[in-house]
């Protein structure tokens, strides 16, 4: 008689790296008998797979392990086990304190450990001790993975290409929780790539901390670049689009710049985070470039692709920052002019060189200045939305929509867009007339053979 699956659940915070690192460790996890469940009061074992980016992060975790040990003590008293673990970003920077703090976790494993999850948890099981494994492996985790399932993939699939980051931003703690940066090999991904291309991948989005500082071998023996390596990607025939993130300014290569007015596949989108208008903020970060540089180089990249569509992070109250600095943080706002933006309140995160510095902008005010860049960068988002209306642009629809009838989408600047159409469109590359712009979304008219209703309205 064949073994009853264990039953899995993830619950993943924070980035897209971090949702592709759930997807890999149920892919290692399911050939040692665990099986995908949506329902954390059914699991056999639920791992929380945490990002140390956002405000009191930590915290956060520790709450969702309350709601957590309430679960394991419901099954508990049906006789039931459950096995925690706290995976990612907080793992790596929390360590045995997550086990001393909480007692109901049973394994601690940072992000360069997760393909060594079915021997901890045989250490779990077995040995019934509780496990820290935040060491940064000598070997390849990626090399450790199984090949990815060749299952129905999604119309829009990620690939981690690039992890670590060596430019110790004095707020971040990647360097310290994802380690020195590290480019798989160009036949991995490839390899990747085309199985997902031939599971129904339509778009494929390259990921990293930095992923422009990408240097992976190459079948040649030399290193490549991410130039390099999309240009060979976009020779993939079943690959219709490309993207990547995340960007830094200094690794914005001339080659790069002009892949995108030269490569089609490549799409017009790029998110290219500043973090501050002040040069004197941008060199207490330690980001070594500066508002002008960062100017020219927009200059540059649309100069290549005029119609491109950037998006940015930004971060407001770092220590020491005036109301002089904001401004110009503003102002270079409003010179560049970004479709998506992604703005925080500096919280000091424990290890940094930030957290130390004096002149710690309040509450307060860090809070006040949030809400008026908030507000200029919705302005600007919305301007860009609404230049679409009125155009035909074209959608890779990757899902049914939330109203019966509706599917939904992005365009190539990766707005979010809804139309009524069949879903036998899912999947595909469709024209799209943009018929008005919503808080949220776009609305279109599907242009093909069939006959349609009235467009639905935008969703909110």
């Amino acid at each position: 008689m064949a073994k009853t699956p264990q039953k899995l659940h993830i619950k993943t915070f924070g980035c897209q790296m971090n949702a592709y690192d759930s997807e890999r460790m149920a892919e290692a996890l399911a050939g040692h008998g665990y099986a995908p469940t949506d329902d954390p009061a059914e699991a056999d074992l639920v791992i929380l797979n945490t990002c140390h980016i956002r405000e009191k992060a930590a915290e956060k975790v520790y709450s969702e392990l309350g709601r957590v040990r309430t679960l394991k003590q419901a099954r508990k008293a049906r006789g039931l086990d459950t096995m925690i673990a706290v995976a990612g970003c907080v793992a790596q920077a929390e360590g045995s304190e997550i086990l001393d703090r909480a007692q109901v976790v049973d394994l601690v494993v940072g992000p360069q450990s997760y393909h060594e999850l079915p021997s901890l948890l045989g250490r779990v099981r077995d040995g019934k001790e509780r496990v820290v494994a935040t060491d940064f492996p000598a070997e390849d985790k990626f090399l450790s993975l199984p090949d990815r399932p060749v299952s129905r993939a999604q119309p829009s699939a990620f690939i981690t290409v690039q992890e670590g980051c060596d430019k110790f931003c004095t707020f971040c703690v990647v360097p310290y929780t994802r380690g020195a940066e590290y480019s798989r090999p160009v036949a991995a991904i490839l390899a990747e790539a085309e199985r997902l291309a031939r599971s129904g991948a339509r778009e494929i989005t390259l990921l990293g901390q930095n992923v422009n500082a990408y240097c992976g071998e190459g079948p040649d023996g030399r290193d490549w670049s991410l130039a390099k390596l999309l240009k060979r990607l976009a020779g993939v025939p079943e690959i219709e689009r490309l993207r990547y993130t995340t960007s830094h300014p200094r690794d914005m290569d001339d080659d790069l710049i002009a892949l995108h007015g030269d490569e089609p596949k490549l799409m017009p989108y790029l998110h290219l985070p500043f973090q501050a208008g002040s040069d004197r903020i941008l060199h207490a970060m330690n980001r070594k470039h500066t508002a002008g540089d960062y100017a020219e180089l927009v200059g540059r990249i649309r100069a290549a692709r005029p119609d491109i569509a950037l998006s940015t992070d930004i971060i407001v109250g770092f220590p020491g920052e005036t109301g002089a600095d904001f401004e110009d943080t503003l102002a270079l706002v409003r010179r560049i002019g970004f479709a998506r933006a992604f703005s925080f309140k500096y919280s000091a995160r424990p290890g940094t060189p930030a957290a130390s510095l004096p002149h710690q902008v309040p509450d307060k005010i860090a809070r006040e200045r949030l809400h008026i860049l908030q507000s200029l960068l919705e302005d600007e988002a919305r301007a860009f939305d609404a230049a679409t209306v009125g155009r035909k642009l074209k959608v890779l629809f990757e899902r049914q929509g939330r109203k019966p009838g509706q599917i939904a989408g992005r365009s190539p600047y990766l707005q979010a867009v809804h139309g009524d159409g069949p879903k036998d469109l899912i999947g595909q590359i469709v024209d799209v007339d943009i018929v008005s712009a919503g808080p949220n979304s776009l609305t279109g008219v599907i242009k093909s053979e069939f006959e349609w209703r009235e467009p639905v309205q935008a969703a909110v």
